[in-house]
Formats: C-alpha cells, structure tokens, sequence
C-alpha cells in the first residue's frame, strides 16, 4: 500500500519525461507485443522492461509478487495447448518406461502466447513503477478516455485507502478480542468484518459524491489540459517510435 500511495516520483530521469508520453509510449509497446506474430519481439521486450523496473527502484520481491499469477495464467495456457492440441506428436519426457507426448504445433502456438502475456505485464509493471496513479488518471483523461472510466477510477482509488483504513482498525478490534483463536470464530470474525467494511463503503461514496457536488465537481479532471507538450518530448517519442517498430518488423 505505501508503494501504491506515492506521491510522485524519485527517479530524476523519468520525472523529466512528461507522464503522456510515457502513457503514449506503453500503449504502443502493447500493441505491437499483442501483435507480433512471432515470440522474439515480445521476449526482447521482457528482458528491457523488467530490468529497467528494477533499475527504477522497484525490491526484486514486489517484481516476483506481480509476476506471480502471470506466470501460473502463462504455464497452464502452454500445458493445455502442449497437451490438448491436435496435429504432430512428439515424446517431451521419456524417463523410467513412462513417456509424456506432446503437439508441436501446440507448443509452438502455446509459447507464442507466454511470449505475449509476459511482453504485456513487464510493460504494465514498468509503467506502474514510472507513473503514480494521480498522472495515470490525468493522460488518460487528456486522452479523451472515457469519462465513467476515469471518474470511477478516481472514486474506488480513493476508497481503496479508506477501507484498507478501516479493515485494520477492525482486524485489530477483533483480535484483541480474540476473535481469531481458532477456525471457526476467525471465520466468523472475517465475515462480520467484510460486512461492515461494505456497509462503510455504500456510506462513504454517499458522502463523497455530495461533498465533491456541493464543491463544483462535474466529471472533468483538467490537470493536462493546459500545458502542451514539447517539442523535444514528442521527437523523443518519434524516435522511440520508430525504433520499437523497426524491431516489431524484423521480428515478424
């Protein structure tokens, strides 16, 4: 959570960089990683995103934790291809008289897809630990992005913080009174306590929503409106551009 909630960024080097661009530069790297025909791009991606996630400040751990559902998401779709695909059979494991088989076209396609899924989240793992939420929000919106998308973003960050807030105050209520001594009362206590945290949630966005109306409120958040962005930013991105694409074709 202290991750989540920082206010800008330490890196001198990418605070220089305005949060469009960076916002710019992520879409266009996804989009030829979802693209690519071919596992090449998508690995080289991989392997200059997630070190440069690290050189940013970002514990080896947090990086392991994020990369952890991707992983198991990413190995069971390469079994079930391997495995359940049809075409072309070959022994994968042939030990102690016991022989596993695999597709080739099945595991061509199911590696082509891993190739995917991890060029993808090493961009989205970059991108969260170069831009705070509050810059996210306002390249979107200067974006044009949806209003809903960016307003209901905004209101569920904020309650974020709130109910994990409010969770602690009652997990440490209860356990202070004992209510997770044994199985059965921590499930009973667990419970007891989700229900109240979504009681305080329906109260908390009642009282938000007429505190930000009564305040002039109405959808729009113009924090980028104003400034335009420079000319050596947007070369900078054409350079970028450019060479991300040119190593897109080579691959494919």
């Amino acid at each position: 959570m202290r991750h989540l909630h920082r206010p800008h960024n330490d890196n001198v080097f990418v605070a220089a960089i305005d949060p469009r661009i960076r916002l710019l530069a992520a879409i266009l790297l996804l989009t030829l990683v979802v693209s690519s025909g071919a596992s090449g791009f998508p690995w080289l991606v991989a392997g200059i995103c997630l070190p440069a996630a690290l050189l940013s400040g970002m514990r080896l751990r947090v990086l392991l934790l994020r990369l952890l559902h991707p992983l198991f998401i990413a190995t069971v779709i390469l079994a079930l291809k391997a495995f359940m695909g049809t075409g072309e059979s070959f022994a994968l494991l042939d030990a102690v008289g016991y022989t596993v088989t695999a597709y080739r076209a099945g595991l061509q396609e199911g590696l082509l897809i891993v190739s995917r899924i991890l060029g993808a989240v090493s961009v989205a793992v970059l991108l969260s630990q170069v831009m705070t939420f509050t810059e996210t929000m306002a390249a979107l919106a200067w974006l044009r992005a949806p209003r809903g998308l960016v307003e209901v973003s905004l209101f569920a960050w904020r309650a974020l913080f709130m109910l994990y807030d409010d969770a602690g105050v009652v997990y440490t209520a209860q356990k202070n009174r004992l209510g997770y001594c044994g199985l059965r009362r921590g499930i009973s206590s667990f419970g007891a306590m989700a229900g109240m945290l979504t009681i305080r949630a329906f109260d908390s966005s009642h009282s938000m929503t007429t505190a930000m109306t009564q305040r002039g409120y109405d959808g729009t958040l113009p924090l980028m409106r104003a400034s335009r962005l420079s000319l050596f930013q947007l070369a900078g991105l054409a350079l970028f551009s450019l060479a991300a694409t040119i190593a897109w074709k080579l691959q494919n």
